[in-house]
């Protein structure tokens, strides 16, 4: 029970490494903030709630689009409202846009930019004072192995997730003296509904770039989540984990 009597927020938690991460932390003993972005997401975000309670833990669900300062303000808000404090933040909340540059809309660049890159800045500055006041916090942003190395049809994407890196490096040196660490996790291919649908050819040529010859598993980045939220990694900070099985090794 690493995290006992903790609460963790955790953006985009109603599926994917999100909801893995929430029901992880839980497992661990903290009380679970579920966010989610729209109406279409609230049924998710139910079932996330439901598995947290059923393991004895709190869980509350809100409702908040991050990528709007005043939603990420309303969301930090109504979360020290229920519980009191907030120890973790975990900025996983992400969405892609794919395309060419050349084919590239303005409006799927601004989206991906919107909540991938200025969702961590909103939810990261709207907790950092609670943070602050009780001298102690844990920030975990969600980056990606794209974000280091490029992915052709990934410029939004790639850009996002490499701004992430870089604010939490800066980040990290800006907090560290008032008890707050800031660290990323770069996951690689993990399964997913998008790899589910991906055609084998394809499934293929990502294995053969990956040393352990298999994709990873959402828990897999949960767990290590899991453990920079925790005590035993107090002295970890400023850091970016890739989860890849070694691909960019």
């Amino acid at each position: 029970m690493r995290l006992e009597g903790k609460v963790a927020l955790i953006t985009g938690s109603s599926r994917g490494i999100g909801a893995a991460t929430a029901i992880r932390m839980a497992e661990e003993g903290a009380d679970i903030i579920i966010n989610y972005p729209f109406a279409a997401e609230e049924e998710n975000a139910a079932a996330v709630r439901e598995k947290i309670i059923n393991l004895g833990r709190q869980a509350h669900i809100i409702e908040a689009d991050i990528g709007k300062f005043t939603e990420a303000e309303r969301l930090i808000g109504e979360a020290l409202e229920k519980f009191g404090k907030i120890d973790i933040l975990v900025n996983n909340a992400g969405i892609t846009r794919d395309n060419l540059l050349l084919r590239m809309k303005e409006e799927e660049w601004d989206a991906v930019i919107n909540v991938n890159l200025k969702g961590v800045f909103n939810c990261t500055k709207a907790v950092l004072r609670p943070m602050m006041k009780q001298k102690a916090g844990k920030i975990i942003n969600v980056a990606s192995v794209v974000g280091i190395m490029g992915n052709a049809g990934q410029t939004n994407y790639s850009a996002s997730k490499a701004g992430v890196i870089g604010f939490t490096k800066s980040l990290a040196k800006e907090v560290a003296s008032r008890g707050i660490t800031a660290n990323a996790v770069a996951p690689g291919f993990i399964e997913s509904q998008m790899t589910e649908v991906l055609p084998e050819n394809v499934k293929e040529a990502m294995l053969a770039a990956i040393p352990l010859k298999k994709f990873g598993k959402q828990e897999d980045v949960a767990n290590l989540i899991c453990f920079l939220a925790s005590a035993e990694a107090d002295y970890i900070n400023g850091q970016v984990i890739n989860v890849d099985g070694g691909m960019l090794m």
